[in-house]
């Protein structure tokens, strides 16, 4: 997802207040921020110290440096900095767009809404704070009113390349398929090689690529400026051109050189990840019963590979009137990662130490972390696949939480991992020996746990789904402890932001040609042997 707008440092921008100021102290704030833009942090503080030396309380000054500890990662110092410029103009918009970042940094997400919003009031005519409103209300699961900021954003500032990126992908998340590929379009006419603008095009999977995107995709990845991330996005929006013309040696090439490229960006160790998962295996067997067994009857999990269907099944979930679906939460892991810098551990390796009064804590502040979820209806689905790792730990720290573990066919899964431009790259997913180690310790540490408590975890096969949608849809409810409406049958009718890869897919009725892996024959060979299923072979 595109960053938020980039902070205001040129003094030509309308909205900039220089009030107080002579000649010479212009001159100084425009160096200050010129210091800023270009990362010179010596310079900009000696350019703001002889401005303050001759107006030691001037707002704009305060507000650059501001800007300043934002590039230098401190928001709580750019947050007094802020505030001290408003303490003096309480109305300067540019001042309250700021503080919405800096209160952003700080995870103060509804402080930073408001910030926003009351720069957008103050100086609706300003591009910025709509823009970073409407990210903030695309994170917050509000997409329609995000449409509405972004467009905002878009017609003040059609140039602002990641206003029209990030439209695209809310309009993505609507439904609104078309329009979603139009504003992708409008921001390659901006900048041709944008690798976000490539990879939400390459997500709109019922929209093909033709012959004239593979070429121009082809001369692009020839260029040498690329930045890193472009040429992968790129990559995988080239693969996607090669399978929609039926092109399968030259997608697979494509896909091999843009996982390349990731894995070497970001390396992964199947080895060391292998060694964390039996630990917290290992360690969740020893944790006390819990403490309060109703904890978490609010949530539904669903977990599992990636791309395995985990979007169809909260789609489903959603579309009864009791749950609202989430998407991809970051607040479990952030939970515990909360937990591991109180305790100046890292996890797993303070599990065994914890208390059932602690994971009563935890699993209250995972509640508290997810309440908005809950204010139009009282159970949210959490679908971040990776949180399978922590089936265990639910157990004490949210007993009543149903668990989904949705499978898919494993080679079908896996490869769909591969071909996949993730936004948020999983590493495993680079090579296809790393991707079946990955299926192996996931599915034994959710079959080891789903057989322990099958009350608790579920396995939804997608194929399942596929075959026979009404009797799997009533399965799953009633797992959850819902009562069956009929309106999950029409789960592709709900009007409701989706935001994953699967936003195009999840609109349409289900559908039983989606096996792609045979047409790569025995390309696919590492991933195979790696599930321990036989090599190849022709008919």
């Amino acid at each position: 997802m595109p960053t938020a707008a980039p902070h205001d440092t040129s003094m030509a921008t309308q909205g900039v207040r220089l009030d107080g100021l002579d000649a010479t102290g212009v001159a100084r704030l425009q160096a200050a921020a010129g210091a800023i833009r270009d990362g010179d942090e010596r310079a900009a503080r000696q350019s703001l110290a002889a401005v303050l030396d001759r107006a030691p309380e001037h707002p704009e000054a305060w507000r650059l440096y501001g800007l300043l500890h934002m590039r230098l990662l401190q928001p709580e110092a750019a947050r007094q900095c802020y505030e001290r410029t408003l303490a003096q103009w309480p109305d300067y918009a540019l001042a309250h767009s700021d503080l919405g970042s800096a209160w952003q940094a700080l995870g103060q997400t509804e402080a930073a809404r408001a910030s926003w919003r009351r720069a957008c009031e103050l100086a609706p005519h300003l591009p910025p704070p709509w823009f970073n409103l409407g990210r903030n209300l695309q994170q917050l699961g509000a997409t329609a009113s995000a449409v509405e900021a972004l467009s905002r954003a878009t017609e003040l500032a059609p140039q602002m390349l990641p206003a029209q990126v990030l439209l695209g992908d809310a309009l993505a998340h609507l439904g609104r398929i078309d329009e979603a590929r139009s504003r992708y379009r409008r921001a390659l006419d901006l900048a041709a090689t944008c690798g976000d603008a490539w990879r939400g095009l390459a997500n709109l999977r019922t929209r093909p690529f033709d012959e004239g995107d593979r070429q121009l995709l082809q001369a692009l990845l020839a260029r040498r400026d690329l930045s890193a991330g472009d040429r992968i996005a790129l990559g995988f929006a080239l693969g996607k051109a090669c399978e929609d013309l039926d092109d399968y040696p030259a997608a697979f090439a494509a896909f091999a050189a843009a996982n390349a490229e990731q894995r070497r960006l970001a390396p992964w160790h199947a080895t060391a990840f292998h060694a964390l998962v039996e630990s917290v295996r290992v360690a969740s067997t020893a944790l006390p019963a819990p403490a309060v067994s109703t904890l978490g009857r609010e949530v539904v999990f669903i977990v599992g590979l990636p791309r395995s269907g985990s979007s169809l099944v909260e789609h489903i979930l959603a579309a009864h009137p009791h749950v609202e679906g989430a998407s991809e939460l970051p607040d479990l892991p952030a939970t515990l990662a909360e937990e591991s810098r109180r305790r100046g551990r890292p996890f797993p390796h303070w599990l065994g130490e914890a208390s059932a009064t602690d994971w009563q804590r935890l699993g209250e502040r995972y509640l508290e972390r997810t309440g908005h979820w809950r204010r139009q209806r009282p159970i949210h689905t959490d679908k971040l696949p990776e949180n399978w790792l922590y089936a265990g730990l639910l157990r004490t720290m949210l007993p009543a939480a149903r668990i989904v573990d949705v499978r898919r066919d494993r080679l079908e899964a896996g490869w769909s991992c591969y071909r996949q431009p993730f936004q948020r790259t999983p590493h495993f997913a680079c090579t296809l020996t790393d991707i079946a180690a990955y299926i192996r310790d996931c599915e034994r540490t959710l079959d080891a746990w789903r057989m322990a408590e099958p009350t608790r975890i579920r396995s939804q096969s997608y194929e399942a789904l596929l075959e026979d949608p009404q009797g799997q849809i009533r399965a799953l409810l009633d797992f959850c402890g819902l009562p069956f409406d009929p309106a999950c049958l029409d789960f592709h009718r709900a009007e409701r932001s989706v935001r994953t890869a699967s936003a195009a897919q999840v609109r349409e009725p289900l559908r039983r040609d989606t096996a792609r892996a045979a047409r790569y024959g025995a390309r696919l060979d590492p991933l195979r042997l790696g599930l321990g299923l036989p090599p190849f072979t022709e008919g």
